[in-house]
């Protein structure tokens, strides 16, 4: 059971790392799962995802459900429009850009949804 979640773990944050170049395809759900599976089967691995530089304190904001420093909030959302603007300009079909508008929409309502850290979490008061 180890070995599979160690494998759904790996799988998990190499489709969540394409998600950061692929507009569709999400980040944060692969790298929670990772965290999850790894969290059950190595210890290790999962030290490794909260000690990362890039993500670390990010995954530790969600899983201990203080939110998002709104400074994330806001590189995400205009990442997001950036490249979702751009394939919805690339795209032929009227109803490929509506689908593509309606998952941004539905994407950044999630992302507003989601509580927002008014501090960055290593300032003091």
């Amino acid at each position: 059971m180890k070995l599979l979640l160690n494998m759904i773990g790996l799988i998990a944050i190499a489709l969540g790392i394409l998600g950061i170049f692929l507009p569709l395809l999400p980040t944060t759900p692969f790298l929670l799962l990772a965290s999850a599976c790894f969290m059950r089967s190595s210890p290790r691995l999962h030290q490794w995802m909260l000690n990362n530089p890039l993500f670390g304190e990010y995954l530790k904001n969600i899983q201990e459900k203080r939110g998002i420093p709104l400074k994330g909030k806001l590189i995400t959302l205009i990442v997001l429009w950036t490249s979702m603007g751009y394939s919805i300009y690339i795209v032929r079909p009227l109803m490929l850009k509506g689908l593509l508008t309606a998952l941004g929409l539905a994407v950044t309502a999630w992302i507003l949804h989601m509580k927002t850290l008014r501090r960055e979490p290593d300032q003091k008061s």
